[in-house]
């Protein structure tokens, strides 16, 4: 997107003058619907990567929306940020991205078909646990 970018201190003339591309942390923002802290602290874990220009913005790629959007859905389905900086990387140069996505995604399902095994058992322990005299004495 086009923006004017202002030079602090400059005449308005010069300030004017000035016109740069740059994809500004709050375009984003509105495009993602993340606060600029999320975007902040993805950068600060190295999820994402944005030049500090001059003037204090920093400077996203365009496919910096379409990673936000990723990040997002992969939270969403139960994969923690350091899951998501591991398998990023693999992903964007895999030569089969859909199938190495889907691989991912099939690993993630046992993972989850996994814990709700183990709270089956723990439901099923709470449960016989219930209105006995000391809950907490073992079985």
């Amino acid at each position: 997107m086009q923006q004017r970018v202002g030079l602090p201190g400059r005449e308005q003339s010069a300030r004017n003058a000035v016109v740069q591309t740059v994809h500004r942390q709050g375009s984003e923002q509105a495009q993602t619907k993340l606060s600029k802290d999320s975007i902040r602290f993805y950068e600060k874990i190295g999820l994402v990567e944005g030049e500090r220009l001059p003037n204090g913005y920093r400077d996203f790629g365009p496919e910096m929306v379409t990673w936000l959007h990723y990040v997002r859905t992969a939270q969403v389905l139960g994969f923690s940020l350091a899951e998501i900086g591991k398998h990023g990387e693999k992903l964007r140069h895999a030569p089969d991205s859909a199938a190495a996505l889907s691989a991912l995604l099939a690993d993630k399902l046992h993972v989850v078909d996994e814990r709700m095994a183990e709270l089956a058992v723990l439901r099923a322990d709470l449960s016989e646990r219930i209105g006995t005299g000391c809950p907490l004495r073992p079985l």
